[in-house]
């Protein structure tokens, strides 16, 4: 068993529980299993109780009288002298918590009987007086001897940023969405998960070099030289871009008469089927001409460029009355070629105006952008640029612009040919826009006209340029003004001010490079460079020592003011703290308690809180299994790629909704909402949502859906891509939301023989059996496969099944204490009604071990479990759990 999931209700077989579920014949709903669940968390009851944690003696009277005999009595007989029930033995162990050796041990047993796993189902009960006594002793004795191993053994978070957090600080730093990470390798993850784990975030010096080579890169790209470049236009009518497929037909057209002129019935004939095609609507992207009400399909070829539009070096006239569009049908698309004029750095400004064919106020389709090129019949490329879908709401007699903006240094890849070859040559430099009408199903889109402008800069310098070289009277006088941008830069950058010596030393390097550069703001670049390659940019919490008077954390270091604005702004905005954090932190007031919580508040009202949800939810639900996961497309041929990416953000949009929200964490096994958009309310078989847009919908008892375990993306990353995988999501489930993660599987286990012709045509729950009746299987497999079985009425992709080959889904089993469990519904209702408390500090350890940056150790557990008490005092809500672990002892220390 995990060390930290132990503290749970009362056992699963309690005469309180029993009663709940006799008094009534009516199964009990899930708000009621909550509130049930709630009221016999022994968190609370604890908090009725506080613990002496200041106490370094150890209770061995009580254990004598109170535990030892329940022990002799439950547990020797198979954990004793005569037998090892797995490699366990009880009447051995030191009870002497505070400074024994068999601490683990402990931990082990106060989980399994706190639990209800033991004694095993087949084994004399436990009366749970005596349960309550063995649980209660452990749980005391644990948590006091945690307050003492933190007091004696302070622990560092000391570490560099992550990938992430290194990209978000600098787009923050020069306020451009820029990818500055792209050149850094991916992180490890630690045994928790996360890659913001201080044991793992280390640099060498080659890896500091690294680090100044991306920063003088991210310098280079933020900052400008000399005159702004001229802006070019195009702009195209869908008049003009019809042409070229109008004239292929009437070049058509011409060859039939040629070919029949002799023939004037048969010509007719043909004539009239040809202007048949053009009065039918085609399926796919076509234009139309309003004044005739014909219409042909769109056509694009790379080959010779006779589809690219000249740049012009004025803006263009947009047409009043246009008397042709192009119409787009859901996951069609409008290909604009710009040639090889497209430039490589500033903003890329997309319009177009459109509007919807259907006035159906309840389906509002949405566009992409995308931007791509063709070389030759081998060398192709196409990229979305749009990070959101826009929504296209203008009726069709009412059309609107729509546009999007994009830095065109973060296109990739763009085309290599590009001023190698000639406009019109092989290969073709030439590229391109394609505007893709993104709705999940009905709902086209009609176009008139585009317009493309590049590169726009909203001011010259640009604003990431000013940033760097902030605006003084001093430009002129070069040590003066050093100075200035150096003392700007260092304070943003280190997230504190700098000293005078720091300052003189940055400027003596200024001095010595700068008659090697050919201008003033070239040397800076490499000055300021050396400031973001410096551990103090790139590490969150650095040296020194500051302590309080507190008894038990007398030997804790706190975090100084600018170090707490660091940790803050790294855990909920993945980035350094801004002007106002930083500013509370210089005037020493950001750790006062309303200050901080305020702080709290307006952070994740931010919209860069995003990050915290996504970030958090990817590592703790270790949704890179998604990212991966290969879908046999044979069997779900309607699997896609809108699909997945719905998968991937339900997660992390309903986290972020519980936490706007303060809604109970105990929403992530049930609730009665969820996110979604179109295609994964497709996939679920939910009427009535339309659009990409993600949006909270109702969910109906009936659905099989609330909460994360029927989440599609987490049930079909522990999937093989084929079918179902119990142990995958059996294991997934334990370590993730219940941080209680199965032992590795022995050396030597037996693997599943497809060849045998028996086990072939068995059901993966009759593999899974046979399997685990094998000796060596048996202990672990017992603990994870009545979870994983429960999950078996979701095939591969999350869909619900009701058969598997004809036959109805077998998704019963036996947990460790007898009791059924059926389906995923029983699943959701044994953990609301038994493990409540387990949960909930398991959502405490995983939230906090992402908040400071660090493994966390038995000496940490006291603090888990204050702050697991307060959570479940204080209504279990997201938003509250957040605010106490930045107010707690192991947030505010180092």
């Amino acid at each position: 068993m995990g060390q930290d999931d132990v503290s749970n209700e009362s056992g699963p077989n309690s005469e309180s529980q029993v009663a709940s579920k006799t008094a009534t014949d009516e199964t009990p709903t899930f708000d009621e299993l909550k509130a049930a669940g709630a009221s016999r968390s022994s968190y609370r009851i604890r908090s009725q109780n506080p613990i002496e944690a200041e106490s370094t003696k150890p209770a061995l009277d009580s254990f004598r009288e109170h535990v030892k005999p329940v022990l002799d009595q439950s547990c020797v007989r198979c954990h004793g002298a005569e037998t090892q029930e797995g490699n366990t033995r009880i009447d051995t162990l030191d009870p002497d918590l505070l400074r024994g050796s068999d601490v683990d041990r402990w931990l082990e047993v106060l989980a399994v009987v706190s639990n209800g796993e033991m004694p095993p189902a087949d084994e004399p009960k436990v009366a749970d007086e005596q349960r309550s006594a063995v649980v209660e002793w452990l749980s005391s004795e644990i948590q006091r001897a945690s307050a003492v191993r933190r007091c004696e053994t302070p622990h560092s978070s000391f570490r560099r940023m992550t990938r992430y957090e290194y990209n978000y600080t600098l787009q923050d730093l020069f306020g451009a969405a820029y990818d500055f990470a792209k050149d850094l390798p991916p992180e490890s993850t630690s045994e928790d998960g996360f890659q913001n784990s201080s044991e793992l975030l280390h640099l060498s010096a080659n890896q500091f070099a690294t680090y100044r080579e991306l920063a003088l890169a991210a310098l280079t790209k933020v900052t400008v030289t000399g005159q702004q470049p001229p802006l070019i236009y195009w702009g195209v009518t869908m008049k003009t871009a019809s042409t070229e497929a109008w004239e292929q037909h009437e070049e058509e057209l011409d060859k039939v008469r040629k070919k029949l002129k002799n023939d004037p019935d048969q010509l007719k004939k043909e004539l009239d089927q040809r202007t048949a095609v053009l009065n039918e609507r085609p399926g796919d992207t076509h234009y139309k001409n309003l004044a005739t009400r014909q219409s042909i399909r769109a056509s694009w070829d790379y080959g010779d460029a006779k589809y690219a539009r000249r740049p012009m070096s004025t803006p263009p006239e947009v047409p009043m009355n246009p008397d042709h569009v192009a119409i787009i049908p859901p996951k069609q698309r409008l290909i604009i070629e710009l040639g090889d004029t497209v430039p490589d750095k500033g903003t890329f400004r997309v319009r177009v105006r459109a509007s919807r064919v259907s006035t159906d106020d309840s389906r509002l389709p949405s566009l992409q952008l995308e931007f791509g090129w063709q070389a030759s019949n081998d060398s192709q490329a196409t990229v979305r640029i749009s990070k959101q879908d826009i929504v296209v709401d203008a009726l069709p007699d009412q059309p609107q612009f729509y546009q999007w903006e994009v830095p065109l240094s973060e296109v990739h890849p763009r085309n290599t040919m590009r001023g190698v070859w000639k406009l019109g040559d092989l290969p073709n430099p030439s590229e391109y826009i394609r505007i893709v009408n993104s709705s999940a199903s009905k709902g086209d889109i009609q176009i008139d006209f585009v317009e493309v402008t590049a590169p726009i800069y909203e001011q010259w310098p640009p604003a990431s340029h000013t940033r760097v070289f902030v605006d003084s009277d001093n430009k002129a006088v070069e040590p003066t003004y050093a100075k200035e941008v150096l003392a700007s830069f260092m304070r943003r950058a280190w997230r504190r001010m700098p000293t005078n010596e720091e300052v003189d030393q940055k400027l003596a390097l200024f001095a010595k490079i700068r008659p090697e550069c050919d201008d003033f703001e070239q040397a800076m670049k490499e000055v300021l460079a050396t400031v973001l390659s410096s551990p103090k940019f790139l590490y969150i919490v650095q040296g020194g020592s500051q302590t309080d008077g507190d008894s038990v954390r007398s030997q804790t270091a706190k975090l100084t003011e600018h170090e707490l604005a660091t940790r803050l702004s790294m855990f909920l905005w993945c980035s350094g703290p801004d002007e106002e954090l930083i500013e509370l932190a210089q005037k020493g007031e950001l750790s006062e308690r309303n200050v901080l919580n305020g702080q709290v508040q307006r952070m994740l009202s931010d919209v860069r809180s995003r990050r915290f949800a996504e970030q958090f939810v990817r590592q703790w639900l270790g949704m890179q299994l998604l990212d991966y996961l290969k879908v046999d497309d044979e069997i779900y041929p309607r699997f896609d790629a809108a699909l997945k990416e719905a998968m991937q953000e339900e997660p992390v949009a309903f986290f972020q909704q519980v936490l706007k929200e303060n809604k109970s964490v105990l929403d992530f096994l049930h609730s009665d909402f969820t996110m979604l958009n179109e295609r994964l309310a497709q996939h679920y078989g939910i009427d009535d949502v339309f659009g990409n847009h993600f949006r909270r919908v109702a969910i109906d008892p009936k659905s099989n859906r609330g909460g994360l375990l029927t989440q599609a993306g987490l049930l079909a990353m522990n999937s093989d891509g084929k079918d179902s995988h119990p142990l995958k999501r059996g294991i997934w489930m334990l370590k993730s939301l219940l941080n209680d993660p199965p032992p590795p599987p022995p050396p030597a286990v037996p693997t599943i023989d497809l060849a045998d012709p028996d086990i072939a045509k068995m059901t993966i729950k009759q593999r899974i059996e046979n399997h685990r009746n094998q000796a060596a299987c048996l202990s672990c497999h017992a603990k994870i496969d009545p979870w994983g079985i429960a999950f078996e009425n979701f095939d591969a992709i999350g869909s619900w099944r009701s058969e598997i080959a004809g036959k109805p889904v077998d998704a019963s089993s036996l947990l460790f204490n007898g009791q059924k469990l059926d389906g995923v519904d029983d699943l959701k209702r044994f953990l609301l009604d038994n493990r409540q408390d387990q949960f909930t500090r398991a959502m405490v350890y995983k939230v906090t071990t992402f908040a400071i940056g660090r493994p966390l150790t038995f000496g940490d557990r006291a603090s888990i479990d204050t702050i697991t008490t307060d959570v479940r005092m204080q209504g279990d809500g997201l938003g509250t759990m957040v605010t106490l672990i930045v107010n707690s002892d192991l947030f505010l220390s180092k």
